[in-house]
This record gives C-alpha cells, structure tokens and sequence, in this order.
C-alpha cells in the first residue's frame, strides 16, 4: 500500500484555481442543469478567484478573468445587480491594467451582456460596438475565432 501524497498548501490552491474555473464552465454548458448546480456554479467561481489570489506569482490578469467568470455566472443566471457589479469591476480594472487584446475584449462583451441584462439596451450596444471593435485586434487567430463565436452567441437579452 503506497502513503498518499500530500500537498503543500501552495500546490493545494494552485490545483483547485484552475479546477474550479473550469468545473464552472461545465455547469455554464450543461442543458439540464439544477437549482443546485446554479448555487454550485457562484460557489465555485467565487473560489476558483479566491484559491487563485493565494498561488504565489498571482497577478492582475488572473484577477480580471476570475472577475469575468463570476460576472458571466451572474449574467447568466440572470442576478442583475451580481451581474453589473462584477462586469465593472472587470472592466474597470481591465483598463486600469491596460489589458489588451482577448481579456479586453471579454471585459467589454461581460459589460455589454451585464447593461442588456438590466435594460440599458443603448449602453450594451456601445459596449458591445467596443467589444468587436477590439475583436478586430485580437493577435492568435485560434482566440480571434473564439472570441467572435462567443459575441454571436446569446444570451444577449433584447439587444
């Protein structure tokens, strides 16, 4: 029988930040998902920001997609006040950090999603112009690609 291998706490956070991140975006993609999944899916990208703000060699940008992951979950999930507070705090300090390219991109799409969501419709619209405005710019092909994909697809609430 061989001992288990234990973690330092360094390597315990640096295992579940990306973990959660990404279990988050499972939940975002199952069709039949719960009541409970939903409370999951804000519990787990809360945490997946947390556990990421204690891995040594932490950064701003770690801290704008972890505040863009908790603004998409809230988008969804349609928790307007959640949803529009997150979305600016990744916006905000996106543009503060002069993040370019996809992080800025996405800054500007979470914004635009999170203003159609509590209906300020003209307000989503130029955020939304300004998110594929910067879309043109993205540098990777492959994120070009994606990112584009995702502004084509809802929810975008009207507009």
């Amino acid at each position: 029988m061989s001992e288990e291998q234990k973690l330092t706490l360094q390597e315990f956070h640096r295992a579940f930040a990306p973990g959660l991140f990404n279990k988050t975006w499972d939940l975002l993609e199952k069709s039949d998902r719960t009541a409970e999944d939903d409370e999951t899916m804000i519990l787990i990208a809360h945490a997946s920001l947390y556990h990421w703000t204690k891995v040594d060699g932490y950064t701003p940008l770690h801290h704008v997609r972890g505040l863009w992951m908790i603004a998409h979950v809230y988008t969804i999930l349609e928790w307007k006040d959640a949803a529009l507070t997150y979305a600016r705090r990744c916006l905000d300090e996106t543009l503060e950090n002069g993040f370019e390219d996809f992080d800025l991109g996405y800054a500007h799409e979470g914004m635009a999603r999170a203003l159609a969501l509590v209906g300020r419709s003209e307000e989503a619209q130029e955020e939304l112009g300004r998110a594929r405005a910067v879309a043109e710019t993205i540098a990777k092909a492959g994120d070009r690609k994606q990112f584009t994909a995702d502004l084509d697809s809802g929810p975008w609430f009207g507009i």
